[in-house]
């Protein structure tokens, strides 16, 4: 599975530091949900896509769709 986490942070001009103060990990277990060293949790991704403004979905490749779903 590819995480799309790298390119948003990326592209959105973000360190892997002030993800990792955002989602309340430290910057080396963010690395590594980057990194696919491990899996990154459901509650981390739910953070990831309210931060991204996306899907869980779409975080982990599922869609291409990077809209978010609509709030119900």
């Amino acid at each position: 599975m590819k995480y799309r986490i790298k390119d948003l942070r990326e592209d959105n001009d973000l360190t892997q530091k002030q993800i990792a103060k955002e989602i309340n990990v430290h910057q080396t277990t963010y690395s590594d949900y980057e990194l696919e060293n491990i899996q990154t949790p459901v509650d981390v991704l739910d953070k990831l896509a309210d931060i991204y403004n996306t899907s869980i979905d779409y975080l982990v490749g599922r869609t291409n769709e990077i809209k978010p779903y609509p709030k119900g």
